[in-house]
């Protein structure tokens, strides 16, 4: 009987393999770690060796839990933006995976912003050129490592996001989708292929990308000599965030999530018309079922959890789990002010060249201060993108709660800040893994095996928590931090405030 289905979820911190039985309850699960690397400030990288090493690994142990003959289907969800550049002879890394974190690409972001680009980039993708996306890393690959030209002049290069790296190695050839692809800034939307007009723009040879496939669907086998003879179906591929929409059965027009892990990424299903484009928010594909596309649209947070490792770094907390008693230890920030800006500063400012800024310190301030800083600058930024989807959405489709999900999505203080900042309801899902539960749901959707409903009722929400700040509050609060961003992100990021 064939009734089991593999999810893999392959994160920018750590890879998780876990099967899930026909009502996408996990039966086994098993996770590897994923080291980074900081080779310079504002760099980001990792080695593809080692995040193709935790997928084998991963799902080797989960085999060896289940019986592999009743796998039915299986899933990869990707961290995104993050690209590889490989030998399709050697099937050897050129370089390290440039992370999606990394912004060592802005001078190219630069260059094409100044020669007027930003409009068509913005008409063909959705997306705002920024540092953030694919397209520039690779470019950056090929202007800057030798290994990668050279294979580029051989025609053996091969450039891609994370699933088609595992793909090339796992199922024989170099596969994404749509909703991964659409990460890129190479892929038009409204054509739903790779633009030739924007691999020349960022000078990225076509032939290098991978097949863009359907999200769901009979794709292909995955297989590798650490799993014996099995051979496991691939019925779903997937980018990490819009795996967790679908882990929250967000497949209606106005269903909203937001993932609390690394960054916050809030999406909204925006149904299967491309939404009118707006300056602050990104338009995005949620997933393609049966050569129909869903759109979304999306804003991300980009330091959430790595700016509480920071913290850790620093010595002013032991882990990320104790911000929370640390922050409820102390009676409000005592005008600590912190701008969770790491990695630049996202939707609805877009500001890459900004930087993390801490303000308002004084010798009376304790730790604790400053780690519930840091978690009111998580929710408040959470709470502008939440905020700037709204009005651009129309009322009808507005949620009547925030759907969370994540790590940090255990942060009882965190939370009912989110709540009482935006004066909504959060839904905290049942089931943390809730990207692994989608890239599973889509999986066996793709399989034919399951539908949107099963996924819905493997995942209710686990507790509501009401929003306890008065309007007149909230309002103070939030025009109060809009200050604070517009002050403290100002070019090169150094919080010097300027006359106008």
């Amino acid at each position: 009987m064939s009734d089991l289905i593999l999810a893999v979820d392959q994160g920018s911190s750590s890879t998780r393999a876990v099967v899930y039985d026909s009502d996408l309850h996990p039966l086994a699960s098993a996770s590897r770690p994923l080291g980074t690397a900081h080779p310079q400030p504002g760099w980001v990288e990792q080695d593809p060796g080692e995040i193709l090493a935790s997928v084998v690994d991963t799902v080797a142990e989960v085999l060896g839990s289940v019986d592999a003959r009743r796998i039915s289907a299986a899933g990869i969800d990707n961290q995104g933006e993050t690209v590889v550049a490989w030998d399709a002879e050697t099937g050897k890394a050129l370089a390290p995976a440039v992370s999606w974190q990394c912004n060592r690409s802005a001078e190219i972001v630069r260059r094409l912003r100044c020669a007027g680009h930003e409009a068509a980039v913005r008409r063909s993708t959705g997306l705002r050129l920024d540092p953030y996306f694919s397209a520039g890393k690779m470019s950056w690959l090929l202007e800057h490592v030798p290994a990668v030209a050279d294979a580029r002049l051989r025609g053996t290069l091969r450039l891609g996001t994370v699933d088609a790296w595992l793909t090339a190695h796992l199922a024989g050839a170099p596969l994404t989708d749509p909703s991964t692809a659409s990460r890129t800034q190479l892929f038009d939307l409204d054509a739903a292929a790779w633009s030739p007009e924007l691999a020349a723009l960022f000078d990225v040879p076509l032939g290098s990308l991978p097949r863009v496939v359907d999200s769901a669907g009979e794709l292909g086998r995955l297989r590798h000599p650490a799993w014996g003879d099995v051979e496991l179906p691939l019925a779903a591929l997937a980018c990490d965030q819009q795996a967790a929409l679908a882990g929250h059965a967000a497949f209606g027009a106005g269903a909203m999530k937001a993932t609390y892990g690394t960054g916050v990424f809030v999406l909204a299903t925006a149904g299967t018309v491309r939404p009118r484009p707006d300056e602050r928010l990104l338009t995005t594909i949620a997933w393609r079922l049966a050569g129909q596309t869903t759109y979304a649209v999306d804003g991300g947070v980009f330091s959430a959890g790595t700016l509480l490792d920071w913290l850790v770094r620093l010595g002013l907390l032991d882990d990320a789990s104790s911000s929370d008693p640390l922050a409820r230890g102390v009676d409000g920030a005592a005008n600590v002010r912190l701008l969770p800006a790491l990695n630049g500063l996202g939707a609805p400012w877009w500001r890459p060249d900004a930087a993390a800024v801490v303000a308002g310190l004084t010798l009376g301030t304790r730790p604790g201060h400053i780690v519930r800083a840091a978690l009111d600058g998580i929710a408040q930024r959470t709470a502008d993108i939440v905020e700037t989807m709204l009005e651009a959405t129309d009322a009808s489709e507005s949620p009547e709660a925030l759907r969370v999900d994540g790590g940090l999505s255990a942060n009882g203080y965190l939370m009912q800040r989110q709540a009482d900042l935006l004066g909504l309801p959060v839904d905290v899902a049942s089931v943390s893994d809730t990207t692994a539960l989608g890239i599973a749901g889509l999986a066996g959707m793709g399989a034919g095996s399951i539908g949107p409903e099963v996924i819905a009722a493997a995942n209710p929400t686990a507790r509501r928590i009401q929003p306890a700040l008065d309007a007149s509050a909230r309002r103070r609060e939030r025009a109060g931090w809009r200050e604070f961003v517009a002050w403290a992100s100002l070019p090169g990021g150094d919080g010097e405030r300027r006359e106008a």
